[in-house]
């Protein structure tokens, strides 16, 4: 594996954390927001996507990583939206991950 994917491995396992405890508490909130929903989950499993790409040095990482930046941007923009703080916390943790996804195929 590639050293250098070690920072963005990590923004995109935090991420993938962040989005998995905001999707389960949105469905707790009396106002479901499916928009949010469906953006944790994709953003999720992108992330994950993303990080077993990196680790085994898929030939298609940096095609990968454009398109988790992409879906970071769009979930942090939806979660930044709401005011409860699994959503903000989710924002952070996406716009962080699209950083360092763009480090890389920069």
């Amino acid at each position: 594996m590639n050293a250098g994917y070690k920072t963005c491995i990590e923004a995109a396992n935090r991420c993938m954390e962040a989005c998995n405890i905001c999707y389960h508490a949105c469905l707790k909130e009396e106002n479901k927001m499916a928009r949010c929903l469906e953006l944790d989950r994709e953003c999720a499993e992108v992330c994950s996507l993303a990080v077993s790409s990196m680790q085994r040095s898929s030939s298609f990482v940096k095609q990968i990583l454009s398109l988790c930046a992409e879906i970071c941007d769009a979930c942090g923009t939806e979660c930044k939206s709401h005011d409860y703080q699994h959503c903000q916390d989710c924002a952070q943790a996406c716009f962080y991950c699209a950083e360092e996804c763009r480090k890389l195929i920069a």
